[in-house]
């Protein structure tokens, strides 16, 4: 994880984190792809002063924030919730009675009734009856993108009986508390404001045959074959053409055990337990250098494999890259010293890298790529999943599409557009409010 100044924020996020760290608010950091979340949320978990545990809804996404995951540090069953279910244990109780601010990263990810779960433990842990028992809660991520995952026919009904919808912002928990909606404006991801506009079209779902046309013109019936990413919907997809374009190759496999120390979820893990390359094969960094020779999601072709190294061709340049360890912590406080503490209870040591000749849409979403093709198969079937896949690309020129992309692929959930159009007009309101007690 990169270290980032405070002269490399915006003057958004600095107002931003000086009210997360000054102020008892409750805050959901909200804005669309590339506007720097994440790097907002990695200055605060390395600056503030105050006792704070961040999580996550998913194993890889808890490991690439350096936290925990939420049904973890709460000691939460993985199993359907409500109340009935839910034992607030005493360890737990006594680390929550601590802690004085909960970050939950990718929080469009958690489903109603496991913020609901939060609320509960939070209120009985610290036997207070305020909204998350008094914890301050900071939250990330983008409705817009990839929601909950609820399969189920009958769990969805339950949740339109019980919520109204599975988002964490369905949850009564929710509409209790007293959360500040802010949303970071700009994008660093693109730099055309040409793009920058059809994206934000596609993320709204608010499409003109002009912006369809405009994009369906990347359309081609020649993709490139190097230096690209293909982002598909599907995993079997994916996976066939990584094992087709590695046995292609002519050069010899070598494969890298990974080292695990403790227990770790096979779907935590941020990249193969057994890595298998060859030279020439195109991989995709999944870790930040801190000589800033690669970011997380840099694409690079493999030029030499020994058992000490991987050498990987980034543009003119080839780099020794060495095997990395991404710690799954646990929280615990410290009484002496009266903080919180991280305490390291497995690890998973590989190489930081994965065969990227194809990646999921899922797993794409928080990267960000140079060269994209888009392949939405037989069609998008998630809200949100299109604008991830096409927003992951820096710029239009770029971008490659398999298939033209028709309105059917661009899913927006109705919630979502009115919960944050809700958050835009309560925002503006106070805005107003405050403009009016200055006049007089």
């Amino acid at each position: 994880m990169t270290d980032i100044t405070k002269t490399q924020l915006t003057k958004e996020q600095e107002e931003i984190f000086h009210a997360i760290e000054h102020e008892h608010k409750n805050m959901f950091v909200t804005g669309k792809a590339g506007t720097g979340k994440s790097t907002l949320l990695n200055y605060l978990k390395r600056n503030t002063k105050k006792n704070m545990a961040v999580v996550a809804p998913t194993g890889v996404a808890a490991l690439n924030v350096g936290g925990q995951t939420i049904h973890s540090f709460f000691r939460i069953p993985p199993t359907f919730l409500s109340e009935d279910n839910i034992e607030v244990y005493p360890k737990t109780a006594e680390l929550l009675r601590k802690v004085d601010i909960i970050v939950i990263d990718e929080v469009s990810m958690v489903r109603a009734d496991l913020m609901d779960a939060i609320d509960y433990i939070l209120r009985v842990a610290r036997k207070n009856d305020l909204s998350f028992g008094g914890v301050q809660m900071v939250m990330f991520g983008d409705p817009f993108q990839l929601p909950p995952i609820v399969r189920e026919e009958n769990v969805k009904e339950y949740f339109l009986q019980k919520y109204g919808g599975y988002y964490f912002f369905n949850a009564h928990s929710w509409n209790y508390a007293d959360i500040e909606v802010c949303e970071l404006s700009t994008i660093f991801r693109q730099k055309d404001e040409g793009f920058k506009k059809l994206l934000n079209q596609i993320r709204h779902g608010d499409v003109t045959n002009e912006t369809l046309n405009a994009l369906n013109a990347r359309h081609a019936d020649e993709l490139p074959e190097n230096d690209v990413i293909y982002l598909a919907t599907r995993n079997h997809v994916v996976d066939r053409i990584n094992k087709t374009k590695l046995k292609n190759l002519k050069t010899k496999e070598q494969s890298y055990k990974a080292v695990i120390k403790g227990r770790l979820e096979p779907s935590a893990l941020p990249t193969d337990k057994v890595l298998d390359l060859r030279i020439g094969a195109q991989v995709m960094f999944l870790r930040n250098d801190k000589e800033r020779r690669w970011v997380n999601g840099t694409i690079g072709t493999v030029k030499w494999l020994n058992d000490g190294g991987v050498g990987v061709e980034i543009g003119k340049e080839t780099y020794t890259v060495m095997k990395e360890t991404w710690d799954k912590i646990q929280y615990s406080y410290n009484t002496n010293e009266q903080r919180m503490e991280e305490e390291v209870v497995s690890s998973f040591t590989q190489y930081p890298l994965k065969l990227a000749w194809a990646i999921t849409v899922h797993k794409s979403q928080g990267q960000t790529y140079d060269s994209v093709i888009v392949d939405m198969d037989a069609g998008a079937f998630s809200h949100g999943q299109t604008y991830v896949a096409l927003s992951r690309c820096t710029q239009l020129e770029t971008l490659y599409l398999k298939r033209k992309i028709n309105l059917r692929d661009i899913i927006v959930d109705p919630q979502v557009t009115a919960f944050m159009d809700s958050a835009k007009n309560k925002k503006d309101k106070l805005h107003e409010e405050e403009l009016i007690y200055e006049e007089q």
